[in-house]
């Protein structure tokens, strides 16, 4: 008797399982750390975080080694292995180690060093990598929660005093909301296609746009609206500065790194199939939309802030922005013909002649990931390192007059601080610069020269509430109740090699835009 194809037991192979080794890793990691605390009787947990920082390097190295394989589809279409998902996964496995590093020193200040704390930063990018290879919308799903569920927990895990209380309601609650809309997005396209794979979806599309063109547009709506949040998009932003704030400082590095970079790497994915079946003007419009409110909102929000921490929270939204003023050009109508209505939503026929204009793009949004990567966490790093227990549960916590005097107290920091801040406002020679001016490019190359000139001048506006802490660092007295901050050596690591990254990426880029440009593919385009 022979079994019906869908009762057969799947057979997979060695090669199906190579994008997931980086994640085995970290979920391997991540219960041995779980594990670990039953037969702990030390307060020191030090070795904790070099065991998490150890297992995030092999999981980066493995995910680098990925990224040389071919593009193809695994697991039988639910996930692929591609460059671009590897090097995503590369560049979450770095964020989560310095990340580690500097919660080591944070939460030994406050006798909070707890072996869950690192096991659940590993399993947040465990579930941030599955999300960026992910194929199929129950998977996507799935993985989503993976990382969500972890960092809700991270967002109120010091439990002291309302605040981190505060961020992590809000963040589950509109979290949980987001999920919900993405997940009613995929149902109405399964509804519409019979499919929950990727590939079948786009080859269902046609048809279904045809017969039932606003059950189409409500799911692929719904299904951008869900990852509009997870990036912090203009308008579902509102989360972000409260649980950037509220939560512990090196989470909020994590959150402003890790969760953006997957879930761009997603969203790209999802939609490079779902715009094959509709218009394709549609998403070019949509995204360009979204990109002008987030690169000029964010800008504007970040510019009274005080707060140097919901500054920061609000400039992170300006760089969603920039990112997205990439996807835009992914979908941008005019190619090589450079035919097209002029304006600041449109492709201009002044440009756009470019050939193959993808694979810059996809070059500058690896490359942009990567430099937010160590600026953000350097820059957060920072401000963690500054901050006292006594305080947490003041307002003045985050205030600019924490900077003051800086480079008399700890000249170090102040430097590496002022590295990262000229680095997020885009001037050179740091990484920041370099990251703009490819993601610009590729934009002018696509014909996006009205968004390009917007996104420049928002980012021109930034480098206002950047200086200013420079400024506050390096050029006011520190107040004489500021006491020196105290120093640990896992801090001073992260933020020498994060600086020096900033530094380096920007002065000698070749190797890593070599990399990007030969491999920054996406299966499926």
């Amino acid at each position: 008797m022979t079994l019906p194809a869908a009762m057969m037991t799947p057979t997979f192979t060695l090669n199906d399982f190579l994008p997931v080794m980086p994640a085995g890793v970290l979920v391997i990691a991540a219960i041995v750390l779980m594990l670990s605390e039953v037969f702990l009787t030390s307060a020191t947990r030090t070795y904790q975080a070099m065991l998490a920082t150890l297992a995030s390097a092999v999981a980066g190295v493995v995910a680098v080694s990925n990224a040389f394989e071919p593009a193809r589809s695994v697991l039988q279409g639910y996930a692929v292995l591609d460059p671009f998902s590897s090097w995503m996964t590369a560049m979450v496995c770095l964020g989560t180690g310095l990340a580690v590093l500097l919660s080591a020193g944070f939460l030994k200040h406050r006798n909070a060093e707890r072996g869950e704390f690192y096991a659940l930063m590993l399993f947040a990018a465990a579930g941030m990598s599955l999300l960026a290879l992910s194929a199929e919308f129950i998977t996507l799903f799935i993985n989503l929660e993976v990382m969500s569920i972890a960092t809700y927990a991270l967002t109120a895990f010091l439990r002291r005093g309302p605040r981190p209380s505060e961020a992590g309601f809000k963040y589950f609650i509109l979290g949980a909301f987001s999920a919900a809309l993405l997940l009613y997005g995929a149902a109405l396209l399964y509804g519409a296609t019979g499919a929950t794979k990727l590939v079948e979806v786009s080859a269902g599309l046609p048809a279904a746009f045809a017969s039932s063109p606003g059950l189409v547009y409500a799911g692929i709506g719904l299904v951008l609206a869900g990852f509009a949040f997870k990036v912090a998009a203009v308008p579902f932003h509102m989360w972000t500065p409260d649980v950037y704030e509220g939560a512990p400082t090196p989470v909020t590095a994590l959150m402003s790194v890790g969760v953006k970079a997957a879930a761009f790497i997603a969203m790209v994915r999802v939609f490079l199939f779902l715009g094959r079946g509709i218009p394709p003007e549609m998403l070019f419009y949509v995204f360009s939309m979204l990109a002008l409110v987030t690169m000029v909102g964010g800008n504007l929000l970040a510019l009274p802030q005080r707060n140097v921490k919901r500054m920061l929270a609000y400039s992170s939204i300006a760089h969603a922005g920039y990112l997205l003023l990439g996807v835009a050009a992914l979908f941008a109508p005019v190619g090589a013909t450079g035919e097209g209505p002029v304006g600041l939503l449109s492709a201009t026929p002044l440009m756009g002649n470019v050939p193959n204009v993808s694979s810059e793009v996809y070059k500058g949004l690896l490359f942009y990931l990567l430099g937010y990567t160590v600026t953000s966490l350097g820059a957060f790093g920072t401000i963690s390192a500054l901050e006292r227990r006594e305080d947490e549960t003041r307002g003045n916590t985050w205030d600019l007059e924490r900077f003051s005097g800086l480079v008399t107290r700890r000249p170090g920091w102040a430097f590496a601080m002022a590295a990262f801040m000229l680095s997020l406002g885009g001037v050179p020679p740091t990484v920041g610069f370099l990251g703009k001016l490819f993601l610009f490019s590729a934009a002018v190359d696509a014909g996006l020269l009205g968004l390009a000139a917007v996104g420049i001048l928002s980012s021109v506006i930034g480098v206002y509430f950047y200086l200013r802490v420079v400024v506050y660092m390096f050029m006011r007295p520190a107040p004489a109740d500021l006491s020196t901050p105290v120093r640990h050596w896992t801090t001073e690591v992260a933020l020498m090699a994060s600086a020096v990254a900033v530094v380096a990426l920007g002065v000698i880029p070749g190797p890593i835009t070599e990399w990007f440009g030969r491999l920054g593919m996406v299966f499926g385009h």
